[in-house]
């Protein structure tokens, strides 16, 4: 029989050993745990600790792509990359931004205002998003930097490159560079996965057109650091990818030429290939500086930009809308013999005006031309004869030549700024003024005022399709390599009337589109032209070139700002004596040479008075610098294409 003490005593044992089981099974679960974790850690997460090491040990910075090179036709960049030296500051990287800004402040000298917009910058983005501090040091700024960086955390140095303009002749076809912007970040989607400090956009002009394809791929540099996060040793650098280089039609020499002849007038000069549209020349005056855009423009700079009535910021060669005045009398002239409206010697008394419905429509010569046919009208610019033919015409069928030959409508593909102008006509009216169309306006549209509106581009379009004896062209300012035929197949016509085009004129010409009904009536035109510029009593003839190689036919014309009082008329005021604001606009397109067209240009003068005064003198010194560089233009090896 079993004691008390004894059965306490199993019972005691059976308790230890249940209490010394559980103990070790507690102990291999901790034990589990604690090599599972170790397993975890080595294996599964081992990259993710590996990642947080070399975020500690190794640092990682974007590089801004460089843009690709823009050059004129003959291989002179206009538009180039140039290396620059930036600040870069991370804010999540640095101890503390006071102390940071302080111990910048000493060795860069950065003003209190700069200080304050770089908190405003740091307030609206991410920690951990990098801010520019300065993104053009000289060497003994960014060698200062250097040596202090240890004491800099979070800042970083770097060796970038930023745009450059050779000059500011090409300044408005060329647009200029800045960085990005919301704006630009919410319309570009390409932009979406290039977030790098620094980094520069095409805002206007070839810049804005070709941003995508030239922009180029962002690069990275990787280095090493110690515990201070002062640079050890580099480890990686991928430059990233140049962007596209391009090249155009312009000629930088003309261009150049252009502007010191415009010097400080509000004014365009338009040139152009008459046989495949390549544009010579795009300048608009005033110009600015692009080069004063791509770190950030100064304000006291930009006040001066907006605040001049010159307005050296408008592209007035492609978005300046000016009433094409007495140069749309070709047109007229060409509508009238196109639609059987009326012979080209068929005549009208000018007697310095007329009179319809009550109101007077006045020739601007007060005591008139006397009589006039088709050629002496365009030749002596005759406004009465040109209300008659316009009367006959209809501001219909004046509407529809108008816009074959290029009126109305954008002349350049993509360019943002540019704008289409207007063709007015009865169903125009109707449809954006509500009203109908009357008689005295037909008369207004035919020596081109009235609602008529047209950019220098398109005059200068208009011009070269006529000088080419009236087909389409497709102006273009970034060089193709494809071979343009219609000076040949219209060579090969005139050296032999009536007989087959060879094989490949056919084939190359296939899309050939002529703009008239019967050719004689281009040639009409021309001969009027000629007359304009070469025959005394023409309204350019003070302009006219002697010399047989620089020979050219053109048309004045003048758009009037305001209309003349009876006083003022009687008076005989002369536009010279009026305001500056007062003043016409000044006009004038023409081809050169006479005997074998090879170039079209128009003029436009804001506020120049008359274009014989003001526009044809231009002109003559232009024509006479592209003719000049003619050969050597057509001496450049083409086989590059528009890439280079």
């Amino acid at each position: 029989m079993l004691s008390t003490g004894s059965g306490n005593t199993i019972i005691k044992s059976k308790l230890i050993s249940r209490r010394m089981f559980l103990l070790s099974v507690g102990k291999a679960a901790v034990l589990i745990g604690i090599l599972g974790r170790l397993i975890s850690l080595q294996i599964n997460e081992s990259s993710k600790y590996k990642t947080l090491s070399d975020k500690n040990r190794f640092r990682e910075w974007k590089l801004a792509p460089e843009r690709g090179i823009i050059k004129d036709y003959f291989n002179e960049e206009i538009a180039s990359n140039k290396q620059v030296y930036q600040i870069h500051l991370i804010p999540e990287n640095a101890r503390s931004i006071e102390e940071i800004f302080f111990r910048l402040k000493t060795i860069l000298n950065i003003s209190d205002k700069k200080i304050f917009s770089l908190r405003k910058k740091i307030a609206k983005q991410k920690p951990w998003e990098p801010i520019i501090v300065s993104d053009n040091l000289n060497w003994s700024e960014f060698s200062r930097i250097n040596l202090f960086l240890h004491e800099l955390q979070g800042v970083e140095p770097i060796v970038s490159v930023a745009r450059m303009y050779k000059d500011n002749s090409s300044a408005h076809a060329l647009g200029y560079v800045s960085q990005v912007s919301a704006k630009d970040l919410k319309n570009k989607k390409y932009l979406k996965t290039m977030s790098v400090p620094g980094m520069a956009v095409g805002k206007t002009g070839l810049e804005r057109r070709l941003d995508e394809e030239i922009i180029g791929e962002v690069g990275f540099q990787r280095y090493e650091v110690n515990a201070f996060g002062k640079r050890i040793k580099q480890i990686k650098v991928d430059p990233g990818k140049a962007g596209k280089s391009f090249k155009t039609t312009l000629d930088l020499e003309v261009q150049r030429h252009v502007t010191e002849i415009l010097g400080d007038k509000a004014a365009s000069v338009c040139v152009m290939d008459i046989y495949n549209g390549d544009i010579v020349s795009l300048v608009s005056s005033p110009s600015y500086d692009p080069n004063a855009f791509v770190h950030g423009v100064d304000r006291d700079y930009w006040n001066s930009l907006i605040q001049n009535d010159r307005k050296p910021l408008t592209n007035k060669a492609v978005s300046g809308l000016y009433p094409p005045g007495s140069t749309i009398k070709t047109l007229v002239a060409l509508s009238a013999l196109e639609n059987k409206i009326i012979r080209p010697l068929d005549t009208v008394r000018c007697k310095g005006k007329i009179e319809l419905f009550g109101e007077k429509f006045h020739c601007w010569k007060k005591k008139g031309h006397g009589v006039m046919n088709m050629r002496t009208g365009i030749k002596r610019s005759c406004d009465v004869y040109f209300y008659e033919v316009a009367r006959r015409l209809g501001v219909d069928r004046l509407s529809v030549t108008a816009k074959k030959f290029g009126l109305g409508k954008k002349v350049l593909q993509n360019f943002s700024e540019e704008r289409s102008g207007v063709v007015p006509n009865t169903s125009w009216k109707k449809k954006y003024i509500g009203q109908n169309w009357y008689l005295g306006e037909t008369l207004h549209s035919g020596i081109g005022q009235g609602y008529f509106q047209s950019t220098p581009i398109q005059l200068c379009l208009m011009t070269a399709q006529i000088a080419n004896g009236g087909f389409e062209i497709k102006p273009r300012i970034l060089f193709d390599k494809t071979k343009n035929n219609l000076k040949e197949y219209l060579k090969f016509k005139n050296e032999n009337p009536g007989r087959p085009l060879p094989a490949d004129l056919v084939v190359s010409n296939f899309d050939l589109k002529p703009l008239f009904k019967n050719q004689e009536n281009i040639k009409i035109i021309k001969d009027a032209m000629y007359a304009s510029s070469n025959e005394p009593g023409g309204t350019s003839y003070r302009s006219r070139l002697e010399d047989k190689r620089f020979t050219f036919a053109g048309k004045t014309g003048s758009s009037q700002i305001r209309k003349f009082t009876e006083e003022q008329r009687e008076a005989e005021v002369k536009q010279e004596q009026l305001k500056y604001k007062n003043r016409d606009h000044a006009l004038f397109i023409a081809y050169a040479p006479v005997n074998d067209p090879k170039y079209a240009i128009s003029v436009v003068v804001e506020h120049g008075g008359t274009g014989s005064s003001a526009a044809a003198p231009i002109a003559k010194k232009v024509i006479k610098k592209v003719l000049e560089r003619h050969s050597l233009r057509q001496s450049i090896n083409n086989l590059s294409g528009d890439s280079i």
